[in-house]
């Protein structure tokens, strides 16, 4: 009662002394936002990113993603440390871009609206900036690639019933021209590669993150052919490239090895051969990335070791392995050689850096920085390292994680402590860019404990599967793991923790604060499952297959029964600290129904729960007046509910 008093107060006082709260936001239970409040952050809410994005194929220069406005849009950079040249413009973000091949005169970009994911193709003209729209503007579109020759773009498309993935054939310069090519079954086929004048391509059928196929289809005939061999156990076959005379595939698969490795398919045969002949010197982690020089001499791969990247370019002649020094730790992605078969280019982040793009001389191991992200004014040096930690569960395997700690000149004693849970749950905290969350740490003197729980990807594939079905909540154990070690360390206050994350990440923050809710302050649940029935019923039709091989077939009784008994809506009555919720409504993954039966259910049994939600956003916020707002939110919610006086050994 008191806090809701003091929140009307507040409102009725001078309206200039709260920050103006945006008409496509629904907000329950956030205080105003004080303008001294958002004067304070805003050198944290005012980075910027750079997100290599494809090189142009005649001229040494850079296709980027950034923002200078509200949304991410694309950039051309010319040279190192050149102007951003901005080429889309857009209250919607882009989601990617790629140029024609061979002469670079218009490009092909990705957009959805609203957050939705139904992300269309548009067709960028560079001489005049005139977009033309090349897919049918209501289905989910993506996976697209280009011939060599630029003559077509092959895609992926749900036109035909709103489920199935089938791959479309268009002439960019001719959008009528689009036709359907092959109609599959699932969603969760992607086109990987096409050859040099689109008369065959390589597909990726995935059931689930540990069980895919490739499939080579030949387009005058329509004859699909399975290149890899049928099995009696579940494989993975992620990144594969045709070779340039199409004899081969190179491709990473987990067949006979428990990570991710390099192989080359033989299309005639299907016979599988390690690229890397030394066994032992093949890398005991996942090659997560790899692509094949314009040449097909070399082969540039990136294994993620810990959560950290690591480039090396393979002779495929020799069979020679050449790592790349001189490359600080951190997180690349993106990787794509120029033309001229010399320069690599990626985007690279790192704990003191955010998201910028890069490119390296495979011949000389020189490593150039083309963009150089802004960080609010802030000076990148101070924002903190991270620590890697492992702890042990309650079945003694063995999870790691990150800790991100205060400066403890500025910050002494025992610190307040937010754990950050990944989505996915078949993804990874890597040791990047913090962005908004170095508030927390330079400002509040919080500590931010990221943990990597059973059913991550990075660290073998029987890992991954650790919390599939009915071994869910065996991950939600693991976060009590984490948090006997909290309780450990002499830095880290045991009775000051939090709990946040999006996505599956939101269902674990959930899930622990119906078991842990006597060891937590507070909860913040972005996007998150509330009910896995529910969940499983209302997601869009083209993802539900592959999200029940992760979590469970809702329609086998005993299953469905299982999912009810561990969803927290069931189990709201045993939240017993405050929760702030955040979701967008237009969220294709997870609907915004689990979202406001959750809210419902905790204010129901008298517990404090915040209600954030964006009319104009889906699986997160993406447009940085949301984002900005969410986060100085969440500001307020942590000083109120976590950040109070500290607990007493």
């Amino acid at each position: 009662m008191f806090r809701s008093l003091l929140a009307l107060g507040l409102a009725c006082m001078s309206p200039s002394l709260f920050a103006q709260i945006p008409d496509n936001l629904v907000v329950e239970g956030i205080p105003p936002i004080p303008v001294a409040l958002k004067r304070d952050a805003s050198r944290y809410l005012e980075f910027r990113t750079a997100v290599f994005a494809a090189w142009h194929p005649v001229r040494r220069e850079m296709l980027i993603g950034t923002r200078f406005s509200d949304t991410l849009q694309l950039h051309v950079v010319t040279q190192p440390g050149g102007a951003r040249r901005q080429v889309t413009f857009s209250s919607e973000p882009v989601a990617g871009g790629q140029f024609e091949p061979r002469r670079g005169r218009f490009l092909v970009f990705s957009q959805d609206v609203g957050g939705g994911e139904f992300y269309q193709l548009h067709r960028l003209d560079l001489a005049d900036g005139r977009t033309t729209l090349l897919t049918d503007g209501r289905s989910r579109n993506g996976n697209a690639r280009f011939s060599r020759d630029g003559r077509w773009l092959f895609h992926n498309s749900t036109r035909r019933n709103g489920r199935d993935t089938d791959v479309w054939r268009l002439d960019p310069l001719r959008p009528d021209s689009a036709e359907s090519i092959l109609q599959v079954q699932g969603g969760g086929w992607a086109v990987l590669d096409v050859d040099d004048d689109g008369s065959k391509v390589l597909l990726q059928n995935r059931r689930s993150i540990t069980d895919s196929d490739l499939h080579l289809l030949d387009v005058p005939t329509r004859a699909l052919t399975r290149l890899t061999p049928a099995r009696d156990r579940v494989v993975s076959y992620g990144t594969a490239r045709l070779s340039r005379d199409g004899r081969s595939v190179w491709a990473t698969t987990d067949l006979d090895s428990e990570f991710l490795r390099l192989v080359r398919i033989e299309v005639a045969n299907g016979r599988i051969t390690p690229l890397l002949r030394d066994a032992s010197k093949a890398p005991a982690w996942d090659v997560e990335a790899f692509e094949v020089s314009p040449d097909g001499e070399h082969l540039a791969f990136v294994v993620n070791e810990n959560g950290s990247s690591r480039l090396s370019v393979l002779n495929l002649g020799s069979g020679r392995v050449r790592p790349l020094s001189g490359i600080p730790a951190g997180v690349m992605t993106g990787l794509e050689w120029h033309e001229n078969g010399k320069d690599l280019g990626f985007s690279l982040a790192h704990a003191q850096s955010p998201s910028d793009a890069h490119s390296v001389d495979v011949k000389t191991g020189r490593l150039t920085r083309w963009t150089e992200s802004e960080t609010g004014g802030l000076p990148a040096r101070e924002f903190r390292e991270p620590e890697l930690i492992t702890v042990e569960s309650f079945d003694r395997l063995k999870v790691s994680g990150f800790v991100y700690r205060p400066d403890p000149a500025r910050f002494p004693g025992r610190r307040p402590v937010a754990m950050i849970i990944h989505g996915g749950p078949e993804s990874q905290s890597r040791p990047g860019f913090m962005a908004r969350y170095n508030y927390f740490l330079n400002e509040l003197g919080m500590a931010l404990v990221v943990p990597n729980v059973r059913g991550s990807a990075g660290y073998g594939k029987r890992f991954l599967t650790l919390d599939d079905g009915y071994l869910r909540e065996d991950s939600v154990k693991d976060i009590g793991a984490f948090l006997d070690w909290i309780g450990t360390d002499p830095g880290l206050d045991a009775g000051r923790v939090a709990v946040m994350g999006g996505s599956y990440g939101g269902y674990m923050t959930l899930a622990s604060l119906v078991h842990f809710s006597d060891r937590l302050r507070c909860g913040v649940d972005i996007v998150g499952i509330s009910n896995f029935v529910t969940f499983l019923t209302n997601t869009q039709d083209y993802r539900r297959d592959l999200r029940r091989v992760e979590y469970g077939d809702e329609r086998d009784p005993r299953m469905r029964a299982h999912l009810e008994k561990i969803s927290p809506l069931n189990q709201a009555d045993r939240i017993r600290v405050p929760l702030m919720v955040v979701q967008g409504k237009n969220d294709p993954r997870v609907p915004l129904s689990e979202a406001e039966q959750m809210v419902k259910a905790v204010r129901a049994n008298g517990q404090t729960c915040s209600y954030l939600m964006a009319k104009d956003e889906g699986h997160g916020f993406a447009k940085k007046p949301n984002a900005d707002f969410q986060f100085l939110g969440t500001i307020l919610f942590f000083k109120e509910h976590l950040l109070g006086r500290p607990s007493v050994r």
